[in-house]
């Protein structure tokens, strides 16, 4: 079941950053939607996967990311 889980990625500091991050999450499978956010440094992922593959494939594109906790989510 689908689920969306927000993320916040303190490194992201230009367009080139956001691209990586999006390029990876489009590569990834069990993603079905997200965006990017380079103003408030989150994205949200509409997804099948689990949390750690999601940091998992932001990690690999060189960034750190954690969930952002449910009172401060918002899906803009």
């Amino acid at each position: 079941m689908s689920k969306i889980i927000h993320l916040s990625i303190p490194g992201m500091k230009c367009g080139g950053c956001v691209s990586a991050i999006e390029q990876a999450l489009s590569d990834e499978t069990g993603i079905t939607e997200y965006q990017v956010n380079l103003d408030t440094k989150r994205a949200w992922v509409e997804t099948d996967s689990a949390l750690a593959v999601l940091v998992g494939t932001i990690k690999a594109a060189g960034f750190d990311a954690t969930e952002v906790p449910q009172d401060e989510q918002e899906k803009s």
